[in-house]
């Protein structure tokens, strides 16, 4: 089973922990701005995900991975990212982050 985790500059970022084998990211990037990172990942076995909300006082929740939507493929995932990533005309796209630099920028 494959899952996406979402990060959002200055909002939040989701983090990966030994349950979830980090495959690929992305940077969604709108109108020369990057949005969004989303990481797709192999999901191991059910686990806590956390989701740090950024900001003055950062509150660190814990999400039961059951709640993340599940792909049976890595091609279904990508799917997804590249469908919440459309939008019409405007100037948007993925850029690929090498994994490497996850854990400096997310």
């Amino acid at each position: 089973m494959y899952v996406i985790l979402t990060s959002k500059p200055d909002l939040y970022r989701t983090e990966a922990n030994a349950d979830i084998r980090l495959i690929e990211a992305w940077d969604y990037v709108l109108e020369g701005r990057v949005r969004a990172r989303f990481q797709l990942g192999e999901l191991l076995r059910e686990t806590r995900v956390n989701v740090i909300e950024t900001g003055d006082t950062p509150t660190i929740n814990s999400v039961p991975s059951k709640f993340l939507e599940r792909f049976d493929t890595l091609e279904e995932g990508r799917g997804e990212i590249r469908q919440l990533c459309s939008f019409g005309k405007l100037d948007a796209r993925l850029v690929a982050v090498p994994l490497g630099e996850v854990a400096d920028t997310a």
